[in-house]
């Protein structure tokens, strides 16, 4: 299917940014986004930049302060409140989990916090099992309602090989969710909001809960079945504290710019959060942050998948930034493409 390109490009301040418009163009028309949006800023200027259309059926340009779910990156707010909980003197991140959600976790008395929010803690991921991964195709099934502790459930059943290698599993999360109710009598998601999104002013950043659909305006997704499929609407509470959140590439760029600068957490507990382990896929894993390696230096954030979007939010040590959503086509864009804007919007080469 040939799609219609349509960009829309602002500066928000004079002077150049790193287009990424021709990037952008290119995984349109080679099937790998419907649409996309990107937001490239340098502390001072900032370009935003939306290509593809809205809905396949009747067009129309994405809006570039579109929103969209951004799946996994729910996962660094997430870990923000606990790091925040931590400050408070509510917890240590060398507490097993066993001491704050007794009988919970299956050998939680040698789970440490800190291992679950670095995916350490060798829990099995129930996204894993069929049916249960929200970045695939569903059915009827994805309007369902899910509780946390039927995910718990269905993680625990099952057990990791003893490989001593890093598993990247969901099932931490949904026990860090739990961990910030038990501590602060409060849904997860209200925490979140009292904390990070209101002081912030992330007006156009929620926590859906059991509502299927995304905030107009926003771009559809879609799932090759093999045709495509419209996939927007769903019950994300599949994700739960995972990554059901949905925001937009303004508020991600602030609330990134707050965590890294040291705006939400005390030096210490940043620095915690930075300190990274080796994962063997391309990026090292600190406590709900990732750290890619780019050729003029380290960019710090996190990527997120959830049926139909894609999101990337990096920020390096300098102040530049770079936010991507990407409703994928026939096809995911490869590693290669996302990660050549990154080093384009970074370090000023391809």
């Amino acid at each position: 299917m040939m799609i219609n390109v349509m960009v829309a490009t602002v500066l928000a301040a004079s002077g150049q940014v790193v287009d990424l418009r021709p990037d952008l163009d290119k995984i349109v028309t080679g099937q790998g986004a419907t649409a996309a949006l990107a937001r490239v800023s340098d502390g001072e200027r900032t370009r935003t930049t939306s290509v593809g259309v809205r809905d396949l059926e009747r067009g129309g340009r994405p809006a570039a302060n579109g929103h969209f779910r951004i799946g996994s990156v729910t996962k660094t707010f997430v870990a923000t409140v606990v790091l925040q909980l931590v400050d408070e003197g509510r917890l240590r991140l060398d507490d097993p989990i066993a001491g704050h959600l007794p009988g919970t976790v299956p050998g939680g008395e040698r789970i440490t916090v800190r291992q679950l929010l670095n995916h350490t803690s060798h829990l099995y991921d129930y996204m894993s099992e069929p049916g249960y991964s929200t970045n695939r195709w569903r059915g009827e099934a994805r309007f369902r309602s899910y509780q946390p502790h039927e995910l718990l459930k269905v993680a625990f059943a099952k057990q990791l090989p003893d490989d001593g290698r890093w598993h990247y599993s969901n099932t931490n999360y949904v026990v860090l969710g739990l961990l910030i109710e038990k501590l602060t009598g409060m849904p997860y998601g209200e925490q979140i909001t009292r904390r990070i999104l209101r002081p912030l002013g992330l007006r156009h950043t929620i926590v859906p809960g059991d509502r299927a659909g995304v905030p107009a305006p926003h771009a559809k997704g879609y799932e090759p079945m093999p045709e495509l499929v419209d996939a927007t609407r769903m019950n994300p509470s599949l994700d739960w504290a995972a990554g059901e959140m949905i925001s937009t590439t303004g508020d991600l760029e602030r609330f990134m710019g707050a965590l890294l600068g040291g705006r939400l957490t005390s030096k210490e507990s940043l620095q915690a959060m930075r300190a990274t382990v080796r994962t063997g896929v391309g990026f090292g894993y600190g406590l709900g942050l990732q750290a890619y390696p780019l050729p003029c230096g380290t960019v710090w954030g996190h990527s997120g998948e959830l049926i139909g979007y894609l999101t990337f939010a990096f920020r390096s040590d300098s102040g530049k930034s770079l936010t991507l959503s990407i409703n994928p086509s026939t096809r995911n864009p490869s590693t290669e493409e996302v990660m050549g804007m990154a080093v384009k919007a970074f370090c000023g080469t391809a």
